[in-house]
């Protein structure tokens, strides 16, 4: 069922890793009558391959093998998970190099890109292979007379999963990790446009020990596979990761089994560049902020704010990093690639057509580029006013939009008028002002003088509606454990 070519291509060592059937109860399945869905390279349109399509049965058989492994791996030895998720880990580091290139034929991002997200997933399986053996029953002090009380840590049951395209291996280990190591079975469903990373890490995860059942990679589209979970109430707990729209729909649709749920959501991060900062450093982390993953990573810094005594030189310094950005197949390992679709290209230029029509200037860029239909040029807006949409909506791709400002308290505001909460990024050297800003700002994460934030330990989240919840360190767990009070007398 999987096309040679992909292979081929990829100059793959390791030929297992390329899994086209979806992994369930321990075995590797076709969709119901031989159902597929076709995968296509966004680089070059070429055809990858065809995976299995999971009808709705096949995803409620899927919560019967999860919830028939539950019993054994609930009350298994934390010391037993953790050394499985470490077994995991190691696989997963050894595989890096096919596991990246993977990637970059589905996803489209740069190799280098694709390397680091590999080491960034391995992360989530190494640090909860620690964090299986933490949690603990607490005691409490008794306000009863003759009575002890404890409390327990217990995981609450079946655990659905819905990762996204743009870090397909990255999203799917970090809430894999931390509900298997809380004692939680998992299914899982990647995005039908990047599922054969998520496929190669089952590959892995079976290798590794994984019981049969308790770790399950349902391929397919995700109204049927997932629509399955919402009404089952053996799915006690729901994770996603993807867009506002779809994290409300799902809110909606898990209402009647009063799941759990962790949304990581939309973002509209403000990047706000105050006078009295390291010019050549703002500019440089901006970049970062801007273009990593061709724009298309919901941390990315989609409003720009620049105070305007260094307004101009800004804009002219960050222009010319942005000519400079080299732009390719991934595999060339440029720092730009394709983008993931065609509804990601007419959204870059539909934002850059209004914001045009309202005033902005166009630096550079503002066009697709001959390599392919889905290579949309590195973009650089100035005087781009509030109302125009890209200042109000997520751009997910490579255009950038620069405003200036006059005050901290206007820019606090502009800052924080969006429904969205996720990520901020200020750069100033005066440690009061990012203080006070580190307070003010409206966002789950506050980024100060630099881009990179994110890691295994830290507890990732937004506020609003950029999600409910938090995804890694010791926090990442506590949607897949109920606290259990238990009161005793002796007598």
């Amino acid at each position: 069922m999987l096309d040679t070519a992909m292979s081929a291509r990829a100059d793959i060592q390791d030929k297992r890793l390329l899994r086209s059937f979806a992994y369930v109860g321990g075995k590797w399945i076709d969709g119901d009558g031989g159902a597929t869905f076709a995968v296509s390279d966004p680089a070059t349109g070429a055809h990858l391959g065809d995976v299995a399509a999971l009808s709705a049965a096949q995803s409620a058989a899927a919560v019967d093998a999860a919830q028939a492994a539950f019993p054994a791996w609930s009350t298994a030895l934390p010391q037993d998970r953790a050394a499985f998720l470490r077994r995991w880990h190691d696989m997963v580091v050894a595989a890096r190099e096919d596991l990246a290139r993977i990637m970059v034929l589905e996803q489209g991002k740069p190799l280098s890109e694709a390397r680091g997200e590999i080491d960034y997933a391995a992360s989530f399986l190494e640090f909860y292979a620690e964090e299986a053996k933490r949690p603990n029953i607490e005691s409490v002090t008794s306000h009863l007379p003759d009575a002890e009380m404890e409390l327990w840590l217990e995981p609450v049951g079946v655990a659905g999963l819905v990762t996204p395209w743009n870090f397909p291996s990255a999203m799917l280990t970090r809430k894999a990790a931390a509900a298997l190591a809380a004692g939680c079975t998992v299914v899982a469903h990647p995005s039908a446009e990047t599922p054969f990373s998520a496929l190669a890490l089952a590959e892995l995860a079976e290798r590794a020990g994984a019981p049969a059942g308790v770790f399950n990679v349902l391929t397919g589209e995700a109204p049927t596979v997932v629509g399955a979970w919402a009404g089952d109430s053996r799915v006690r707990a729901l994770s996603f990761t993807g867009s506002t729209e779809i994290g409300r729909l799902l809110y909606r649709q898990s209402a009647d089994t009063v799941k759990r749920l962790v949304l990581e959501l939309g973002g509209h991060a403000p990047l706000i560049v105050f006078a009295d900062a390291d010019l050549d450093n703002a500019v440089e982390e901006a970049i970062k902020a801007k273009f990593a993953t061709s724009g298309q990573d919901c941390l990315g810094a989609n409003r720009i704010y620049v105070e305007r005594p260094v307004y101009e030189a800004f804009c002219e310094a960050f222009a010319a990093k942005t000519r400079a950005l080299s732009v390719g197949r991934g595999m060339d390992d440029p720092e730009i690639g394709p983008l993931m679709n065609q509804g990601a290209v007419d959204k870059q230029a539909a934002q850059v057509a209004d914001a045009r029509a309202k005033g902005a200037k166009v630096l550079c860029g503002g066009e697709t580029l001959p390599l392919g239909p889905l290579f949309y040029a590195p973009t650089v807006l100035t005087d781009v006013p509030d109302d125009a949409l890209i200042m109000r909506e997520e751009t997910f791709g490579p255009v950038a939009a620069i405003a200036p400002f006059d005050s901290e308290e206007e820019v606090t505001q502009k800052a924080n008028a969006t429904e969205y909460g996720l990520v901020a990024y200020v750069h100033s050297q005066d440690p009061r002002r990012i203080y006070r800003l580190s307070r003010a700002l409206q966002f789950g994460m506050v980024a100060v003088n630099r881009t990179k934030v994110t890691g295994a330990p830290i507890p990732f989240g937004g506020t609003k509606q950029s999600g409910l919840g938090r995804e890694g360190a010791r926090e990442g767990m506590a949607a897949f454990m109920d606290i259990k009070y238990v009161c005793r007398d002796w007598a």
